[in-house]
Formats: C-alpha cells, structure tokens, sequence
C-alpha cells in the first residue's frame, strides 16, 4: 500500500513487510527518506492465502562517480576532506548516524542502507583526477568517516585497495577509519605508508561483549577480532587509535575504561570516544532497536541520554555534538580522560606527512595515473 507521509504517523515506525525475513539486520523497519513524498506500508490484500517467506538479501549496484573528495569544514573534526568507496554499509550498526545519507539517493535509512549497497568501482581514477589537478593543496584524506571501507563487499570490489595503491604511490597521507577486519589484508600498503608517515588507522570497539555486538553490530567483526585487528596494525608498524565509540548510558558506556585497556594492550596508541549521535531518521530507527532488544533498558538509555542532548534525541550544534553536555556528559568525558593517561593513550599519533606529495611521471613524462594500480 502506498500512501501520502503525511498520512502517516512518524513514529512508531512502519513494520517491515512480513513475508520478508530478516536475519542479522540492525534495522527492522524501512520508512521511506525524508525526500519522499510517498510512504509505503504493508497492506492485508484480502486474500485467504499465505505470503510465500523471501529472505531479505544484500544487493549491491555500481555507481560511476564525478567526484570523490567531499570538502568538509566542522570545528569538531580533524580534518578537512573525507572519500566514500562504498555508499550504505552491510554491517548494519543501529545507531549509524551515516543512516540518514541513504536518503539522498531515493532509499530507506532503515533495511535499504543496509540491503541495497551501492559500490564506486570509479573511485581510483576520479581520485587521481583529482588530487592531480595543479592547484591541489595536500591534507590527509580521511576514510571510513561515513560508511564503512573495509565492509564486507570490499573484499569483492577491492576498491580500499586500489585507492591506498594510488596515495601510497603518490605519497599522499590518509587516515582510516574502520570496524572490518579486513583492513588486515592491506597491511603491506599500511605498513609501507606508515614508515613514511602517511598512514594511521582507528579502530572502532563500541563493546567488549559479544553479545551485546551482535545484537547492535550484527555483521560487524565482533570485538575480539576487532582487538586483533589492532595487534595485527601495530605489529607491523602502523600507528592506531582504539576508538571506544559510540558510547550509550546505561548500555555500554561502563566498557569505557575495559575497552581502552584492551586497546592499549593490543598495541593501540591513542584513543579517542564519541557520545551517541541520533540525527534526523537515525533517532526513531535507534528507539525501536532498543525496544526490541533491549526492552528492560530503553526508557532509562534514552532518558539519559536526553539529559545530555538538552532534553532532545540529538543536539546537531557544534561543539556538543560528539560529547553532549550536563553532568552525565562530564562525567563521561572525565572518566576517558583518566582512562586513557593510566592505559598511556592520553597522546596523539604522530602526525602525517603533507610535505612528500609528488605527482609521479611515467617514462614520456604524462602523469602516471594509474601505474600500479
């Protein structure tokens, strides 16, 4: 059935189709985008005859990209240009605050930015154009700040490693961040690049119980493998920030101390954590997670975390953002702070190098663009 939204109540959300089954999916619903002006809701078509069960499949479609840095400007964020390889993210993480992108493309935040995954096997040669152009200034390009590089899909389209190929061969910094263990098999590219000082990694740990992972992150690695992830980096010489993130009241925020400690014994080190961000549909997607998986909690999770969102799911202002604010918050920021100064976390990572860029040469003097690759 198909109706106007604005007939239709914004929350609770609409239930996804019951002859579907979805298995080891965040999300349980599919409301349309906030761009769309129709809305559709599963409908009894009258008929005394059972829907036949369709499991709930990944899909994924190519886009040819025009452009691949995104130029951000945010007094809360380190850097200055982020790219995208992948749009949508299979690890199906409920509280994804990149949810919400999902929406610009005509899809749901709900199942579609899970199931319908939308891979950029363009992106080496657009990036090439790109940061090849005469007036590029150099600053670390930050990966993973959106939607997942190494999720589960990159291990068909290889597009992560393509694009290290490209900027280690043009000496170009970069800034990874990840869940997927699957970073582990560009390890040589890592390791090369970070002898020269143009690679490090954050590795997302949001809980040390698997459990609690799987219900949250159902195709994320689960933490120990996510921990060995960080040994595996730093054996081989590549710096890495344990990244206790995002932390929730009342359900994983008393890991803050443990998973830092873990980090630091993995070899990670520095550290860094982010409240819980619930913006536009990513707030009524989170709500019904919690409902359904963690009934005995959710009034108590969502009312402290209001306390520190100004008494809203989400406070977008800068500044507040990432840490909140109230006595739960400054607590919460306390708390890593001695954390991360008894695990010897509490430094920064050496800083990249944005003085060795050099634009290579192929032998009749063209830009070797995509020699390697």
């Amino acid at each position: 059935m198909i109706r106007t939204k604005s007939s239709l109540p914004s929350d609770p959300l609409t239930t996804a189709d019951p002859a579907l089954r979805v298995r080891a999916r965040g999300a349980a619903t599919n409301d349309a985008g906030r761009f769309e002006p129709y809305a559709r809701a599963p409908a009894d078509d009258g008929w005394d005859m059972p829907e036949e069960e369709r499991l709930l499949r990944t899909e994924v479609s190519e886009e040819r990209p025009r452009s691949m840095l995104n130029f951000v400007a945010s007094p809360d964020l380190p850097f200055d240009r982020t790219i995208n390889p992948y749009r949508g993210c299979e690890h199906g993480c409920s509280y994804c605050f990149a949810r919400p992108t999902h929406a610009f493309l005509g899809l749901s935040p709900g199942l579609d930015f899970e199931t319908k995954l939308v891979a950029r096997p363009g992106a080496t040669a657009v990036l090439a154009r790109e940061i090849g152009r005469k007036g590029y200034k150099v600053a670390p390009i930050a990966i993973g700040t959106n939607t997942d590089p190494y999720q589960p899909i990159e291990a068909r389209y290889r597009i992560m490693r393509e694009v290290l190929k490209l900027l280690s061969d043009w000496n170009h910094p970069v800034a990874i961040v990840t869940k997927g263990a699957l970073i582990e098999r560009d390890i040589d590219l890592l390791a090369d690049m970070a002898r020269r000082g143009l690679a490090q990694v954050g590795i997302s740990v949001t809980t040390l119980d698997p459990g609690l992972s799987r219900r949250m992150e159902p195709r994320a690695p689960a933490p120990a493998r996510r921990l060995q992830a960080i040994r595996s980096l730093s054996d081989a010489g590549v710096p890495v920030r344990v990244m206790a993130s995002p932390m929730i009241p009342a359900l994983n925020d008393h890991e803050m101390e443990a998973i830092l400690q873990a980090g630091a014994d993995a070899g990670a080190r520095a550290s860094s954590w982010i409240l819980l961000r619930l913006p536009l549909e990513v707030s009524p997607l989170f709500r019904d997670w919690l409902a359904r998986a963690e009934p005995g909690r959710a009034a108590h999770v969502m009312n402290l975390l209001r306390e520190m969102r100004g008494g809203a799911d989400y406070d977008a202002d800068w500044g507040k953002r990432m840490r909140g604010e109230g006595t739960y918050a400054d607590l919460l920021a306390r708390r890593f702070q001695i954390a991360a100064r008894r695990c010897g976390l509490d430094g920064r990572l050496p800083p990249l190098d944005c003085g060795a860029f050099r634009r290579p040469l192929a032998r009749d003097g063209q830009l070797a663009l995509f020699e390697g690759l």
